[in-house]
């Protein structure tokens, strides 16, 4: 089930005639961030939209494809998880969630600050060159005449940021860069080489991220990534462990970098990759939690 917006209710946000300050978070990453979970399993406080938070969402293609970080600012809204497509004038909703909408409702709760969320997250994608057929992260892509996911992440990232009124008031707003949620690695956990070079593949990208919102002291929350299978024997990343070990060594690394993960085993539907609707909703709360936690300091 897909939902269209148009640009003009897009921007048809708010009412206020003054300019606004927004905390701004990039969230991206693969399939665990673009989001699985059901809109129709949501409870009913998270079925509207989101009080005094905005989201633009990057429109996520493959390598190679035209058109991706493509979007316009809107309501953080149940809707962007996978199957969400958007252009420069409009929003193309679907019937899923991802961890953006608990984020962003939390987080506003846990702080008197406006919430501005830049999403772009590409299922199945690795960082390490050519480890995935889903798109790759990685900045030194072929002869550099082609186009990748570090290339929809900057597009995204460009066209969010050159709109200095992203709620529509009539007023310019400030937009200030306060940490990166990253959920990724599945891809890379399940190639060997992939999973031997994910540190400094890892190190490299959050590096030139922060960059790219120009600070190069951004907090960086990682999510640890999840198995269904709970033993070697029946796992659906056979390298995963390489991949746990680098997220744990790149926090002790970076002082701003965090690793957050699940406090119970996690439920995943049946193609055992994606989790179940309710813990998308955990996922997002923890990510707001320590989000906060990085404010308070």
């Amino acid at each position: 089930m897909l939902k269209k917006l148009t640009l003009c209710a897009a921007l048809a946000m708010s009412t206020q005639s003054k300019a606004d300050d927004y905390l701004l978070y990039f969230m991206g990453g693969q399939s665990n961030m673009e989001g699985f979970g059901f809109n129709k399993d949501l409870p009913a406080q998270y079925k509207k939209p989101v009080e005094n938070t905005l989201l633009f969402f990057g429109n996520p293609v493959a390598d190679d494809a035209l058109n991706g970080g493509k979007g316009v600012w809107t309501n953080l809204m149940p809707g962007f998880g996978t199957g969400a497509r958007s252009t420069d004038h409009a929003i193309i909703l679907s019937d899923r969630f991802g961890p953006e909408l608990s984020f962003g409702k939390r987080l506003s709760e846990l702080t008197d600050k406006k919430i501005a969320i830049i999403k772009y997250a590409r299922g199945g994608s690795s960082i390490a060159l050519g480890a995935s057929g889903f798109g790759t992260w990685g900045q030194n892509y072929a002869d550099n005449t082609k186009i990748n996911q570090w290339d929809n992440f900057q597009t995204t990232v460009r066209t969010a940021l050159a709109n200095n009124d992203i709620d529509g008031d009539g007023e310019a707003d400030t937009l200030v860069p306060a940490g990166i949620i990253w959920m990724q690695g599945e891809a890379d956990a399940y190639h060997d080489q992939a999973s031997k070079v994910y540190l400094a593949n890892l190190t490299s990208l959050m590096n030139d991220m922060k960059m790219t919102f120009g600070n190069k002291e951004l907090p960086i929350i990682l999510g640890r990534i999840e198995d269904s299978g709970k033993t070697p024997e029946t796992r659906m990343m056979p390298y995963i462990e390489s991949v746990w070990d680098a997220q744990k060594k790149f926090v002790k690394l970076n002082a701003n970098a965090h690793l957050v993960a699940f406090d119970e085993p996690v439920e995943f539907i049946e193609d055992k990759w994606h989790y179940k609707s309710n813990y998308y909703i955990k996922l997002g709360n923890i990510f707001a939690e320590k989000a906060a936690e990085t404010l308070a300091k």
